[in-house]
């Protein structure tokens, strides 16, 4: 049998990856694994303390180290976090061990799907929606850069983008 394909999402927090990569795996019949949920269950502590205790670049440190693991895996589709793509060793690793899928979407979506969740630190701010600006003009060059697909997500249901995703994957 021919080794199975990944599926990796990548794209800014409030995109949908996590709510999409969840249909893709059930539809696809493959495991789903989100790398914000591996580094909280690996660390015993959620992503808040983690950035707390060790700052954004000790989160990021096991941010490489899980997506290296997951990546290694096959048959997947994996969630990434919105800042994964920041590390080159990330974007190398989704791009050379899989397909990667980028989740696009506006800032007000994004700012609406996140006003009220505490649990974004790069969000706990005076002017979160600057924030969202901000981490775009960086980011989106770079989920770009890696795509194998780009998929605006602002007005479906995550079925609908999972399934379309699907089908312009030929699976």
């Amino acid at each position: 049998m021919a080794e199975k394909r990944n599926i990796f999402l990548v794209g800014p927090m409030g995109a949908g990856k996590s709510t999409i990569g969840r249909h893709l795996a059930q539809e696809l019949h493959l495991e789903f694994y989100d790398s914000d949920s591996e580094i909280e269950s690996r660390t015993g502590a959620d992503i808040a303390w983690v950035f707390d205790i060790e700052g954004e670049e000790g989160f990021r440190a096991r941010e490489e180290t899980v997506i290296n693991d997951l990546t290694e895996l096959q048959g997947i589709v994996l969630a990434t976090g919105g800042g994964s793509i920041m590390s080159k060793e990330n974007r190398n690793k989704l791009s050379a061990r899989g397909i990667v899928v980028y989740l696009e979407t506006s800032i007000d979506k994004q700012y609406a799907r996140t006003q009220r969740d505490k649990r974004r630190p790069l969000l706990q701010t005076d002017d979160p929606r600057k924030t969202l600006e901000d981490l775009t003009d960086v980011r989106n060059p770079l989920y770009s850069e890696i795509a194998d697909l780009t998929v605006k997500t602002d007005e479906q249901s995550a079925r609908v983008v999972a399934n379309q995703i699907i089908k312009e994957l030929g699976f």
